[in-house]
């Protein structure tokens, strides 16, 4: 089984390009979403101990977290610690299950891919990328986003030139969906007939 690691700054793309592989066939395992589900469950007892301010009705609420979070980035890290083995625990389990279901490519969706070390828990990398214009358009239109917190965001990020270095393919968001499906189609070819 070849474990694709696809990741890409804020606002690429990388969530639409993972929709792709999966609507393709491929088992994508999501870390955001990931994280958004343990917020309501596993996590719950451990971050409200570090933020009790983002505990509301029993869960983690985001905006009162990320609030938290802007307002002493220092402390990403102790969050960083509780969250990351939980998800780890998680993106394992996904990986024997996809193994024991003979799955030929899986693909881990890891925002900070390069910034945790995660290349080194996949075979390939695929960084998905879009023209600086593009990305701080789309970024500025989602709700609740300011200036300051896509800079933030930024700032936590690596450099998505370096990114498009280090990959081993690249996904170009900005030219349109119909283009990057053609590209995701490609990759999965590539990648799956090395096993047939």
């Amino acid at each position: 089984m070849i474990v694709l690691g696809l990741t890409g700054s804020i606002g690429t793309g990388k969530s639409t390009t993972a929709a792709m592989f999966h609507d393709l066939g491929v088992p994508v395992h999501d870390a955001d979403a990931t994280v958004h589900d343990l917020y309501r469950n596993e996590a719950v007892a451990p971050v409200a101990a570090l933020f009790p301010e983002a505990l509301a009705d029993g869960v983690i609420d985001r905006k009162a977290l990320s609030a938290a979070l802007s307002a002493a980035p220092e402390r990403f890290r102790e969050l960083e610690e509780v969250i990351h083995p939980l998800v780890r625990a998680r993106e394992t389990a996904f990986l024997d299950a996809e193994r024991q279901n003979g799955s030929p490519l899986v693909v881990l969706d890891i925002p900070l891919l390069y910034e945790t070390a995660g290349e080194t828990r996949v075979d390939k990398v695929l960084v998905v990328t879009c023209d600086p214009q593009t990305q701080r358009h789309r970024v500025l239109a989602r709700p609740g986003m300011t200036e300051e917190k896509f800079q933030l965001i930024l700032s936590r990020q690596m450099p998505d030139a370096e990114k498009r270095r280090r990959a081993d393919f690249v996904v170009d968001t900005g030219r349109g969906l119909e283009a990057a499906r053609e590209q995701v189609k490609e990759i999965i070819a590539k990648l799956t007939e090395r096993r047939n």
